[in-house]
C-alpha cells in the first residue's frame, strides 16, 4: 500500500511538472512520425491485459514486436534520441496513475512471448504491478533472455522494500541501462 501511494504520488508531480516537456516530445513527434503515441497491448498484473502508452519511437505501421527484435532501421533520430534518454517512456505515468503499472516492477512484456509468459508464470512475478523500470532494466537485462529476465524479476520483487524502490528510481534517473535498444534487424 505504502508503494502504491508513493507511485500515485510520484506518477502526479511527475504528469503535471512534466506537462511542458510531454507536450514538446508530443509536438515534435507530429512532426516525426504523424502519431506520436503508441499504444499497445501488454501483460499486466495476474497476467491481465492492459493497454500500455508510450511515445513513438519507429515509423507507423511497423510490426509490434519486442525491442530486441525490432528492425534498427525501423527507428526514427528522434526515436533513436527518446529510446536512448528514456522520455519514450513518459506516458507511461499515466498507466501509474491508473493502477496498471508501478514506477518500479518487471517490464510489461507482451503476450507472444510465450517463454517469457512461462518463466514469469512459474516464478510469481505476475502477483506484482508491471513497471516503468526495475532491477533488469538497470542492469541491462531485456526480453531477449527470457529466463534470466524472470529470475531477475523475482529476485527484485522478493526483495522490494521502499528503499530498493527508491535506489532502482535513482538508478534509471542517473542512466542505468541502455533503455529500449533495438538489437534486430538492421
Amino acid at each position: 500500500m505504502i508503494l502504491r501511494g508513493i507511485d500515485v504520488l510520484f506518477a502526479s508531480i511527475g504528469l503535471v511538472l512534466g506537462f511542458p516537456v510531454l507536450l514538446l516530445i508530443y509536438l515534435i513527434g507530429i512532426f516525426d512520425t504523424g502519431s506520436p503515441l503508441f499504444r499497445q497491448e501488454r501483460v499486466g498484473r495476474h497476467q491481465k491485459p492492459f493497454i500500455l502508452v508510450k511515445f513513438r519511437t519507429m515509423r507507423v505501421g511497423m510490426p509490434s514486436v519486442a525491442s530486441h527484435l525490432a528492425d534498427v532501421k525501423s527507428i526514427t533520430p528522434f526515436g533513436r534520441f527518446l529510446r536512448k534518454t528514456k522520455l519514450d517512456e513518459l506516458p507511461q505515468l499515466w498507466n501509474v496513475l491508473k493502477g496498471d503499472m508501478s514506477l518500479v516492477g518487471p517490464r510489461p512484456g507482451l503476450f507472444d512471448l510465450v517463454e517469457l509468459l512461462q518463466a514469469r508464470e512459474r516464478l510469481g512475478v505476475f502477483a506484482a504491478r508491471p513497471g516503468i523500470t526495475g532491477l533488469a532494466q538497470v542492469s541491462g537485462i531485456d526480453m531477449s533472455t527470457p529466463e534470466l529476465l524472470a529470475q531477475t524479476d523475482a529476485r527484485m520483487l522478493a526483495n522490494m522494500s521502499v528503499k530498493n524502490y527508491f535506489s532502482l528510481i535513482l538508478q534509471t534517473l542517473l542512466g542505468g541501462g541502455q533503455g529500449d535498444a533495438a538489437k534486430g534487424k538492421g
